[in-house]
C-alpha cells in the first residue's frame, strides 16, 4: 500500500491526487469524482505519506495504520459514518487498529479525519493490507541491470540531441583537418 502522491488540502473536501505542477501551486485529481482542480500555493497542502499519528513510543505512519486498520475491519470500509458516529465508537475501533496511541495527543477530530480518508481510500483500491516494499524492489532493479551487463547483455541510453551535439562538435575538433 502506498499513500504517495495523494494529498490533503485545507479547505478542499475529500483526496486528491498530484497530477502536475503548475505556476502558482498545483494540478489536482479527485479521488472521489475525478474531477481535476487547481490547489494553489497558498493552500494548506498536506500529503499523506507524510503524516503519523502519535503513540507512547513515538509516532506511526499514516500507512501502517490504515494497514492494521484494514485487517481489523477485513478490507471493508468502516461499520459506521466517521463523521456522526459516536467517539466511543471511534475509539473503540481505532484502539483496535493502533493501541498504543497517545490519547492526550490524538483528538477525536482527527480519528474521524483518519476514518473518512480510510473509507474513501478503501472505496478507490488504494488500501491493502500488504507491505509497501517500494525500497527493495528499486534496489533490485540495478542489481538485475549489473548482472544483465556481466552476462553480456546491452545496456542502451537514450541520447538527447544537445548531448548528440556535444559529442559531435567535441569529435570535430579533435579531428585533424585535411587541407
Amino acid at each position: 500500500m502506498s499513500l504517495k502522491g495523494i494529498l490533503s488540502i485545507a479547505t478542499y473536501p475529500g483526496l486528491y491526487k498530484h497530477v502536475a505542477q503548475a505556476k502558482n501551486g498545483l494540478i489536482v485529481e479527485s479521488i472521489v469524482d475525478g474531477k481535476r482542480t487547481m490547489a494553489y500555493a497558498t493552500s494548506r497542502i498536506s500529503a499523506l505519506e507524510d503524516i503519523s499519528i502519535y503513540t507512547t513510543d513515538g509516532d506511526t505512519k499514516l500507512s501502517d495504520v490504515y494497514k492494521n486498520i484494514y485487517n481489523v475491519l477485513e478490507g471493508k470500509p468502516t461499520p459506521f459514518a466517521p463523521k456522526k458516529a459516536k467517539d466511543e465508537e471511534l475509539i473503540e475501533l481505532f484502539a483496535k487498529a493502533l493501541p498504543n496511541w497517545d490519547t492526550d495527543r490524538v483528538y477525536v477530530s482527527d480519528i474521524k479525519r483518519a476514518f473518512s480518508w480510510y473509507n474513501i481510500l478503501v472505496e478507490k483500491g488504494y488500501v491493502d493490507g500488504k507491505d509497501d516494499e517500494p525500497e527493495q524492489k528499486e534496489a533490485e532493479a540495478p542489481a538485475a541491470e549489473g548482472e544483465a551487463a556481466q552476462e553480456g547483455g546491452v545496456k542502451t541510453r537514450k541520447r538527447t540531441r544537445k548531448k548528440a551535439a556535444d559529442t559531435d562538435a567535441e569529435a570535430n575538433a579533435e579531428a585533424p583537418k585535411a587541407e
